[in-house]
């Protein structure tokens, strides 16, 4: 399937940021030849198009240059791509939500890139009053500090649209029904339904045992570090590491709050309870859930 279409009359919006790099004088030239009418900056490449298509590929432009990519297209495509340092987010976790063709992983040279792609019939395009990946790109920076509630988020798009009813779901990162801004953002740029990120939601708890900022957690964990571990660490920050206080933070949160309940439910037994549960809002409203039997008893 193609998802940048070449239909010459549909409106495409393209949006690239580089987040840990910004751009030389020399990649900007090059992303200038593409096209001449993008707004290219030292940390984006922004273009609208009301007729005709984008020259460049994006997954080429991803792996080498920038950190994330979102598309949209008036015929109702929604296409975003993440990357990250390998050191900070491994292949084989990514894989692990990010295996199919609509969620998808792979590693170029020292970064991990994940993709995801959803497509449906409806034109939803006039929302782009602002370059919405702003809302989004904060995921990235959580991934890094081992939040992993993006990616099952990832794998509940292709759950809903291509996956094996009797695949089993991935571990289940906690706190995945209390979402923070990015999260909803990118949960509302997806179309991941509702029902269905409820009842995943239904066994992962509200909330994440440590903080956005584990303040106490970290002393406790700086406190039991070796001298020469925390010499090793002050070296990175003096040196100018941008990826040290990321791999500080999920050892802290490992340590603290544990590892994804493992995935026990199947897809089809996802979506059956997904159903039941929007079934009882049409018919009694959402005051009704409260009155039914828990997800639990659903699935």
């Amino acid at each position: 399937m193609a998802w940048e279409s070449t239909t010459l009359s549909e409106y495409q919006y393209y949006e690239f940021l580089a987040a840990d790099h910004p751009l030389d004088e020399r990649q900007q030239a090059e992303l200038r030849a593409i096209s001449t009418r993008a707004d290219v900056t030292a940390t984006s490449f922004v273009n609208e198009y009301h007729w005709g298509s984008f020259r460049g590929d994006p997954r080429k432009l991803m792996e080498q240059c920038f950190d994330a990519f979102l598309y949209l297209a008036s015929v109702g495509i929604h296409r975003l791509m993440i990357r990250l340092p390998a050191q900070l987010l491994d292949l084989d976790t990514a894989r692990r939500y990010c295996a199919s063709d609509t969620a998808s992983s792979w590693r170029h040279r020292d970064d991990v890139l994940i993709d995801l792609r959803c497509e449906t019939d409806s034109e939803d395009w006039d929302w782009v009053n602002e370059r919405p990946l702003g809302a989004i790109i904060p995921i990235r920076d959580d991934l890094a500090a081992g939040d992993y509630r993006a990616l099952y988020i990832a794998w509940l798009l292709a759950a809903q649209s291509e996956l094996d009813d009797d695949e089993i779901e991935p571990p289940v990162p906690p706190a995945l029904g209390s979402l923070n801004a990015q999260l909803r953002a990118l949960v509302d740029f997806l179309r991941i339904d509702e029902d269905l990120l409820a009842v995943a939601a239904s066994v992962s708890g509200l909330r994440l045992e440590v903080p956005e900022v584990p303040e106490v957690g970290s002393v406790k964990w700086i406190e039991t570090l070796p001298d020469p571990d925390k010499d090793a660490l002050l070296l990175r920050v003096i040196g100018g590491d941008p990826y040290v206080r990321c791999e500080m933070l999920q050892r802290i949160r490992t340590q603290h709050q544990g590892t994804s309940r493992s995935g026990k439910r199947t897809v089809g037994e996802l979506l059956a309870a997904a159903s039941a549960r929007r079934t009882v809002v049409i018919h009694y409203g959402s005051a009704a859930l409260d009155r039914a039997a828990p997800s639990s008893m659903l699935l």
